[in-house]
């Protein structure tokens, strides 16, 4: 069977190596990049800092398409040449055209890191650990000419742990998707796989986050919130603590929840008269700790914070000694 894959980063690298685990003939691979970098920029890129799913491309010696879209007839002449038998899309921003979904002989099948029909949209690694769900998903299902609508292939639950950052469940996402992408190929070779309709009463969609997303809003959210927020948003984005005009970006692996009881010592022990939620209860300039009361009357302690800005950094442990 002839695979055309599309896509990039992890999920590229690894939706490379299920299919090679299935013993399916890769045809050709679009990288994500091709579509959105200048060519000389791009080939810059490569030649300095190859990334790891170049690597495999170059290790396989498999066939690169160049072209600047998915929707071109560049790519489209490509796939009538190979006569691919499967189109595989993973982490890919164009809304593919009927035509194209249409050129491959058995199916155009989309990775979705969801359990479909929830969390449809740009990121649901954020989403899901942002609404501190226990488990996320990863969902392989038919393209149509809607995003993450069409019918099911495969899936799969992945756990979502109570530290984890984005980061992690993305790791882990994408090396799930190797291995149900090989068994995934092995059935579609065989004709075995029967596509089942999203249920559209349970689905979900979460559009791309705005730059207000970043700033934490203690007065609003609990600390349970604004501790998913942060683990949430890396490695993508940072978020912000604001205390006057200046910003703090907390580290997503040095966050303590501190309960209502021991807040209240905190506030007692400091002689800090009537604090809200939004004020710094306390701080330890040493390792860069800021602690702060929530909505809920808990306080959210971060550890290894530091300043906003290249030339703000360096005096990160100065300027929070002067805070109280």
């Amino acid at each position: 069977m002839k695979v055309v894959i599309l896509g990039k980063g992890e999920m590229l690298s690894n939706l490379i190596e299920g299919t090679l685990d299935a013993k399916c003939q890769i045809a050709g691979v679009l990288r994500y990049e091709r579509t959105v970098m200048p060519k000389l920029l791009l080939a810059l890129r490569d030649f300095f800092k190859s990334s790891p799913d170049v690597t495999i491309i170059k290790q396989h010696k498999l066939h690169e398409i160049k072209c600047d879209s998915a929707n071109s007839e560049e790519f489209k002449k490509e796939i009538l040449k190979l006569n691919a038998d499967v189109i595989l899309v993973g982490t890919w921003h164009e809304k593919l055209k009927k035509d194209i979904i249409n050129l491959p002989v058995i199916a155009c099948v989309n990775v979705h890191p969801s359990y479909l029909p929830k969390y449809r949209g740009p990121n649901p690694y954020l989403q899901t650990i942002l609404h501190r769900e226990n488990y996320s998903g990863l969902t392989f299902h038919l393209m149509n000419e809607d995003f993450d609508k069409g019918a099911i292939l495969a899936q799969k639950q992945i756990k979502i742990f109570p530290g984890d950052t984005g980061k992690e469940l993305k790791e882990r996402t994408v090396f799930q998707a190797r291995i149900l992408c090989a068994e995934l190929m092995q059935k579609l070779g065989s004709g075995l796989v029967i596509p089942v309709e999203q249920n559209e009463k349970e689905a979900s969609y979460y559009p791309n986050i705005k730059p207000d997303d970043m700033m934490l809003d203690f007065e609003k959210e609990s600390a349970e919130q604004i501790h998913a927020r942060i683990r949430a948003f890396h490695p993508w984005l940072p978020c912000y603590v604001t205390y006057g005009k200046k910003f703090f970006i907390p580290n997503p692996y040095k966050l303590k929840i501190i309960d209502e009881t021991h807040t209240k010592s905190y506030i007692n022990k400091h002689e800090l008269h009537n604090p809200k939620p939004g004020d710094i209860i306390h701080t330890n300039y040493k390792s860069r700790a800021i602690t702060v009361m929530c909505k809920d009357d808990k306080s959210l302690k971060m550890v290894g914070t530091y300043l906003y800005g290249f030339f703000n950094k360096p005096f990160t442990m100065m300027f929070i000694k002067n805070i109280l």
